[in-house]
């Protein structure tokens, strides 16, 4: 079992990252400072060690020297980015800002032990890797490369593009919801490019504040602004060679985007402040869940921006969109969380299986995740019921169109909403058909949507794919 150390001054974030940790099959020790894990522990001892960049006394970037070539990941605040490019300068195997994400932290903890296991192979070191989160399971080895949970067609069909386009050095944009694990994608094109051995950067576009994000990005030079009391790289030129993840990208300032165009098409970087340019091999992947086509339209979103990045559209289905995958997923889920709370055996019951599979998910994975830990915890008896799972399922929600995609076609909805004769069994797309056409006269679009348990915008979609147009009373009655 790989033992980590933990190095924070904050209590509450040490503690909380140690319950991470260790729910995943990880051994830990904590310290405050660099003094007290000096003076505690041998630091040699320790496969990973994972440190504030700012603490008590000396800095986190100490514990790189004093752990004489144990792998150090940093952590910092999104104010402190210029800092922990600097760290990674002096030898700091990555960084993550905080706050981080939960699998944000194990995808870099557990890829930081495989790259070490794989640089000085054992065999303590290969038997003991764990599985985290980010980990793909044995049952599906077939993707393990990907890293992403899943079999439906929809998710067939975007391993293969990963697998195309990830040998290359073309610009990627990553669509889909939050939660639906855009980074995923990125780290798997990272994973599987020539670059794999070089840094991968990822940034929040959306946490930075628009007064730092040029500098953050592009660098600065000593006196380029009040308070740049000293020149100092951007993440864009951390991630030269390597690959550069921008999250959140329709959230960039158009000042950012104008320079952000300069490095995509001149390959070249200028500092806040500087009139030289220096050159820099990047390849971007960037993942927004906005349309920046529209964006580009209004002119929120710098077009031949747009064009650069939108080379490669990947588009990752929301988990309603995913069919089965949704059980597998939380199977795959329950079972690490059973494992976690020495709770072997639980299963899920048969209303709870139909409440996963039928509830929208409008957090996707994530929430899911949540979900299930949650159920886990609460648990009395061998099975999880829907109760636990917090998913409180009303029959005006069975005929949500979304959260049946990718079942079988003789899936019927019997009397639902009050729409038709219990005796009646229609398919999910007639009985779609059915009720919309009986009930559009004398309802609103939002009372419409309401019965049949989605959003206004997922029953004009419907309405258009099947070619069902609003009557002009219901348009009116809308206001």
């Amino acid at each position: 079992m790989p033992h980590i150390l933990i190095v924070e001054d904050e209590t509450i974030i040490r503690s909380a990252l140690r319950r991470l940790l260790e729910r995943n099959q990880y051994q830990v020790s904590e310290a405050g400072s660099v003094q007290e894990a000096q003076e505690r522990f041998a630091l040699s001892g320790f496969d990973l060690i994972i440190s504030d960049l700012r603490l008590p006394g000396a800095p986190g970037t100490e514990l790189i020297r004093l752990g004489e070539g144990r792998p150090v990941l940093i952590m910092t605040s999104y104010a402190s980015l210029r800092s922990a490019v600097d760290s990674m300068k002096m030898g700091a195997v990555d960084y993550i800002a905080k706050p981080f994400d939960h699998d944000e932290m194990l995808q870099a903890v557990a890829r930081i032990l495989r790259d070490r296991a794989a640089a000085s192979p054992s065999p303590a070191s290969s038997d003991a890797r764990p599985a985290a989160r980010g980990d793909k399971p044995a049952a599906d080895s077939a993707n393990g490369e990907i890293g992403i949970i899943g079999s439906c067609p929809p998710m067939q069909d975007l391993y293969g593009k990963i697998r195309k386009v990830a040998p290359t050095d073309s610009n990627v944009l990553v669509q889909g919801e939050s939660g639906t694990g855009k980074e995923l994608v990125a780290r798997a094109l990272h994973n599987l490019s020539r670059r794999a051995k070089a840094t991968m950067i990822s940034v929040n576009c959306a946490a930075i504040p628009e007064s730092l994000i040029e500098s953050e990005l592009f660098g600065h030079e000593k006196g380029a602004f009040t308070g740049a009391s000293a020149g100092r790289a951007g993440l864009v030129e951390a991630a030269d060679g390597g690959t550069l993840f921008l999250d959140e990208i329709g959230e960039l300032p158009l000042e950012a985007q104008a320079r952000l165009l300069r490095v995509l098409q001149e390959g070249e970087i200028r500092r806040v402040g500087s009139v030289q340019s220096q050159k820099v091999d990047v390849r971007l992947v960037a993942a927004t869940h906005r349309d920046l086509k529209t964006l580009a339209k209004t002119g929120q979103f710098r077009e031949d921006l747009y064009y650069r990045l939108n080379v490669i559209a990947l588009k990752l289905p929301a988990l309603r969109e995913r069919g089965s995958d949704v059980i597998e997923i939380a199977n795959v889920f329950l079972a690490r969380q059973s494992a976690r709370l020495g709770r072997e055996g639980l299963r899920f019951s048969a209303n709870a299986e139909r409440a996963i599979r039928h509830y929208s998910w409008p957090g996707n994975v994530r929430e899911l995740e949540n979900a299930i830990e949650r159920s886990v915890i609460l648990s009395e008896g061998e099975e999880i019921s829907s109760d636990l799972l917090g998913i409180d399922l009303e029959p005006g929600d069975l005929p949500e169109i979304d959260a049946f995609v990718g079942l079988p076609a003789q899936t019927t909805v019997a009397n639902t909403a009050n729409a038709h004769d219990p005796s009646e069994d229609l398919s999910l797309e007639d009985y779609f058909q059915h009720f919309v056409l009986e009930h559009q006269d004398h309802m609103t679009e939002t009372e419409l949507a309401r019965k049949l348990g989605v959003s206004r915008k997922c029953l004009w979609e419907r309405r258009q794919r099947l070619g069902i147009p609003r009557r002009k009373s219901s348009l009116a009655s809308e206001g």
